[in-house]
């Protein structure tokens, strides 16, 4: 009986009730038929247990000299203070940072490439109804609160996909960097790579199987970084100042060499 205990635990139930009332509430407000009534939170960084909950990764994994860390960062720490010149900050948020280095392992001549850095959400925790992942399938944008430093910062996103290993990828176009701002991509606009190639042929993102999003740097140029993040969350609306990020060029890839186009 001894493998039943965490079922039992407080925080199992307590996400368990959190998941019927949501799913009740889509019941109750005919959202299925009507669409949601409005935006669904995914993740936020608003406290240093949620911060450390993510994922961080980077190139001394396979001996590169890259360094990375994510901290949980209030205003007034880490130049996070607004000076008017742009939206205030937040109360609280996640600082990714560090120093992307394109220095080889001496001692591994198989490692051609380095200079990556990247972190990810956590996968969810189950509940009564199973495992747990983000069905945004009735939502149009991914929606990002940031502050950018201008580098070509990548979103990525995991889904349950055969492929352990595939990725659907966007590029985090800040238009104000140095200033808070909402960044908004559609869903359809990501692109399924695996290992930072573009996969062909291309197939949809999994909207109903959503396991999590993070944020990666690869522009394998050396120096420092940061990019401060409060929440992500998927929404239907506009939010007022927004950038909705639109068709571009990429950075991306196809295992010929070519540029791939959104």
């Amino acid at each position: 009986m001894r493998s039943t205990r965490p079922l039992l635990a407080r925080g199992f139930l307590a996400r368990s009730v959190d998941e019927l009332r949501r799913r009740s509430s889509i019941a109750w407000r005919l959202e299925a038929v009507k669409g949601p009534q409005g935006p669904r939170p995914l993740y936020d960084f608003r406290t240093a247990e949620r911060v450390r909950g993510c994922i961080l990764m980077s190139d001394n994994l396979i001996g590169g000299r890259s360094s990375s860390s994510l901290d949980h960062a209030s205003p007034g720490e880490a130049d996070g203070a607004s000076d008017g010149a742009g939206p205030s900050p937040p109360a609280s948020y996640a600082r990714f940072h560090g120093f992307i280095s394109t220095s080889l392992p001496p001692d591994r001549p198989n490692v051609q490439r380095s200079g990556y850095a990247a972190f990810r959400t956590p996968d969810q925790p189950p509940t009564l109804f199973g495992k747990s992942l983000w069905d945004i399938d009735p939502y149009t944008y991914l929606a990002m609160r940031i502050k950018s430093d201008g580098r070509a910062y990548f979103i990525n996103l995991q889904t349950e996909a055969v492929e352990p290993t595939d990725l659907h990828q966007h590029r985090l176009f800040a238009k104000r960097p140095g200033q808070w701002e909402t960044v908004m991509v559609k869903w359809n606009d990501f692109v399924r790579t695996n290992y930072g190639f573009v996969v062909e042929p291309q197939t949809e993102l999994l909207r109903q199987k959503v396991r999590s999003v993070g944020v990666g740097l690869t522009d394998r140029v050396e120096g420092p970084f940061e990019l401060c993040i409060e929440r992500v969350w998927a929404t239907n609306q506009v939010a007022e100042g927004a950038t909705v990020v639109k068709s571009h060029g990429s950075e991306l890839k196809n295992r010929k060499g070519e540029r791939i186009q959104w």
